[in-house]
Parts: structure tokens; C-alpha cells; sequence
């Protein structure tokens, strides 16, 4: 199992970072490999909501339906992932503080089957992949939020 644990200061409020963060679909704005992503069905974020996203890794487009599986407004968020080769599960805390929040990011990604063996190189490359997104969050949070996604709009990124 690969792991990624970061932690977002920003001076935006709990509950503004915790919105942002449940409509997932804005994972485009700061996550250079996610190249699209919208929400399914057009759900509103809440718990059991769902978001397809396109993810871009070693020159292959890979899908992911992520659900939203807790929902604990302004505190706690949890999605997973899983298709026949990987289970990817995110879970997002924030805590307020005096000038805004602090949100703990820590993603999980099992390898499946035979792709188990490749774990150990796995992490190595997760990391890397995850301190691209943190920087992204960082600059994502660091301003004024605004949301790029609404209930069944497509967030495309352009292939790099």
C-alpha cells in the first residue's frame, strides 16, 4: 500500500475548504493528473455522492468513479475509489484556527492482484504524484475560493 499524508495550511475558513474539497470534481484545479472530472449523475456533494474522474499516469487515461463514503460537514470527508487493479481511498480533516484552517490530506492506494508486487516502487512514484497535488492544493487554498465544478459540469485539463 502507497501512502500520502500532507498537511494545507490555509486562510480560508473550515467550512469553505470543506465545501471546495466534497465537490470533488475540482480535483482538475490541483491535481496535475487528474485530466477530467465531473460529478455523476449530478449529485450535489454529500455522503453517497460520486464523481468520475479521468486520471492521467505513465501515459495511460485511467477512470475512477470516486463515492463520497463520509461526509461530517466541516470536519471529516472520505472517498474511495476502486476498479480491478487499485483501491484509492482520500481521507480530508480540517480543523479551524485563528486564521482559517488546517486541512491533514491522506491519500491510500492498494495495489490489486499481481500488481501488488510493484508496491514497494509504487510508493516511491505516489509520493512524488502527491507533492504535485499538494502544491497544487496550497496555491488552490492559498486565495479566494471558487468552485470550477457545479453539479454535472466536465473539468477537463489539456494532456501536458
Amino acid at each position: 500500500m502507497a501512502r500520502y499524508r500532507d498537511t494545507i495550511v490555509s486562510p480560508r475558513s473550515a467550512e469553505e475548504v470543506f465545501d471546495y474539497m466534497a465537490m470533488f470534481s475540482n480535483v482538475t484545479a490541483w491535481d496535475p493528473t487528474a485530466a477530467e472530472a465531473h460529478p455523476v449523475g449530478g449529485n450535489e456533494p454529500g455522503e453517497g455522492s460520486r464523481f468520475q474522474v479521468l486520471v492521467r499516469w505513465m501515459g495511460r487515461e485511467i477512470p475512477l468513479e470516486y463515492t463520497t463514503t463520509a461526509y461530517e460537514r466541516p470536519k471529516r470527508l472520505v472517498l474511495r475509489a476502486e476498479n480491478s487493479t487499485t483501491i484509492s481511498e482520500d481521507a480530508i480533516t480540517i480543523e479551524p484556527t485563528d486564521s482559517g484552517c488546517k486541512m491533514v490530506y491522506d491519500a491510500q492506494l492498494t495495489l490489486k492482484g499481481l500488481m501488488r508486487i510493484l508496491d514497494p516502487l509504487f510508493g516511491l512514484a505516489f509520493k512524488r504524484l502527491g507533492n504535485n497535488a499538494a502544491a497544487g492544493l496550497r496555491r488552490e487554498l492559498a486565495g479566494a475560493i471558487q468552485s470550477r465544478s457545479r453539479p454535472g459540469a466536465q473539468q477537463r485539463r489539456p494532456a501536458e
